[in-house]
């Protein structure tokens, strides 16, 4: 199999230079009718040094895709790294930086007050036995612990 591979954006990022966490713009797509798609980099663990625990980070992608919904308008959506080290959030039209990061911060402080996680069923999702609600406020409050650094992408 000698197929070529498309560019993705996250494989020409240099992981071993930036220094997590931190909130980046990784990519914008112009559609063809004017509208604009703008994909965040939300990293809460540091690359190749830590992740979050499957469970926890579970539930924090259960109670965010909610509730980040109230502060930033036009989500599409928002998904777990596959190397669990942090999250991809999509939004349509929306280019305010400073929009994603106060909805950030209002997403994660609800889901310190959450009481349970949504959709933690095996009719509403696909590995329902798989959570766990503290370490969803752990990784939120690890997160917060590090606000005043989340605009700052790469190590100095």
């Amino acid at each position: 199999m000698n197929k070529k591979m498309n560019h993705v954006e996250s494989f020409e990022l240099d992981h071993t230079a930036v220094k997590a966490p931190y909130v980046r713009l990784a990519g914008k797509i112009e559609g063809s009718h004017g509208d604009v798609i703008y994909k965040y980099d939300l990293r809460f663990c540091q690359p190749n040094e830590a992740h979050m625990d499957m469970p926890g980070l579970h539930s924090i992608e259960h109670l965010m895709a909610g509730l980040i919904r109230q502060y930033l308008d036009d989500v599409i959506d928002i998904g777990p790294m596959g190397c669990q080290t942090g999250f991809y959030l999509t939004v349509l039209n929306n280019d305010s930086y400073n929009d994603v990061l106060v909805a950030l911060e209002k997403t994660l402080n609800d889901v310190l007050e959450a009481d349970e996680v949504p959709a933690c069923n095996p009719k509403q999702c696909g590995w329902a036995a798989s959570h766990s609600l503290e370490g969803a406020k752990k990784i939120a409050t690890d997160m917060l612990n590090g606000k005043e650094e989340w605009s700052q992408v790469f190590a100095n």
